[in-house]
């Protein structure tokens, strides 16, 4: 491919992709509590799909410093939303969960976000959504296979 068609397709992607990730955060932000940002979100919904996990975990999946995992978890244990399980044959190790509340508020606030990109997303043929969402992961998929790399 020609570096002039590049150099478009790529200002193209970077516009659209800004264009969309602000606009998206912004749309779920809409249907957070007040006082939950989008990254605790985030981390609230993998502790939920994944039910208990550590703090080296999330710092992994999230791509941050454990650091900044432990200020925000701290932040959503004071607000009862995690708890913290100490490994009883481990000490050292401690793991995170959702508490019921927890559980409650991410349901709720699920069914919300469902309802909202459900608004959108059915402006689009089920195969425009399906080739994008295929698309999207094999764009993910290279985004990790470059991480790896480096």
């Amino acid at each position: 491919m020609q570096s002039k068609k590049v150099k478009e397709l790529v200002e193209r992607y970077l516009s659209v992709s800004f264009d969309v990730m602000k606009r998206g955060a912004m749309l779920v932000k809409c249907e957070l509590d007040e006082d939950i940002t989008n990254d605790q979100y985030y981390l609230l919904r993998y502790m939920y799909k994944r039910g208990i996990c550590t703090s080296t975990e999330l710092a992994s999946a999230f791509i941050v410093n454990k650091s900044a995992i432990t200020a925000m978890t701290n932040r959503l244990v004071e607000k009862e939303m995690v708890r913290r399980i100490r490994d009883e044959k481990d000490r050292r190790v401690i793991y995170l969960t959702l508490t019921e509340k927890g559980m409650r508020w991410f349901q709720e606030t699920e069914e919300k976000i469902h309802k909202l990109v459900g608004s959108f997303i059915t402006k689009f043929s089920e195969q425009e959504i399906e080739m994008f969402l295929q698309l999207y992961e094999k764009l993910a998929s290279a985004l990790h296979e470059m991480e790896v790399e480096a």
